[in-house]
């Protein structure tokens, strides 16, 4: 009977690492969680960067398709992407920023430091608003038509072409 008892913890542990081997084996890694893909942008109230004063993410987002993007100051990739965002200002695509998990003092010394791609900044310092966009990590870029409805997700860093990809579905 001893023998059994001193078994046990070493077959369940086994039977773990079987079913979640078993788990990993049909699980694709490159599926990245779209939710709001086809749906309504949230209905959200942030406060601005500049004066804290409390604006909604579809009032900062309209009239015309608009890219949201959530970044944030200690991120590295979002250092990364934040030239290509500096050139779509360029251009005259409009980027709404939502700072996400920062300090807004660190946030306006990164945007100090390397430029300031946003026609509106926001703050989501909770991360409050991070968990109803379906937020999985920064940056992650939204594209939100006319209407308010979330067109396409990207998740990482934007590159040139990923940019042109994510505002060619604005045209569809």
């Amino acid at each position: 009977m001893n023998r059994w008892l001193a078994i046990a913890p070493l077959a369940a542990l086994v039977a773990l690492g079987l079913l979640f081997g078993l788990f990993s084996l049909k699980r694709d890694p490159q599926v990245k969680p779209d939710a709001l893909v086809g749906k309504q942008l949230p209905d959200l109230v942030l406060p601005t960067l500049d004066t804290g004063r409390p604006i909604r993410l579809l009032d900062a987002a309209a009239p015309a398709p608009v890219l949201v993007n959530i970044f944030a100051s200690w991120c590295a990739p979002c250092e990364i992407e934040h030239p290509v965002l500096v050139d779509l200002k360029k251009q005259g695509v409009r980027v709404v920023g939502v700072a996400y998990k920062d300090a807004p003092e660190n946030t306006k010394a990164f945007l100090g430091r390397l430029g300031d791609p946003y026609a509106e900044r926001l703050v989501d310092r909770d991360g409050r608003a991070g968990i109803e966009l379906g937020v999985t990590g920064v940056p992650e870029t939204y594209l939100v038509g006319a209407d308010g409805k979330v067109l396409a997700k990207h998740t990482g860093p934007l590159t040139a072409q990923t940019a042109r990809d994510l505002l060619a579905k604005a045209q569809r």
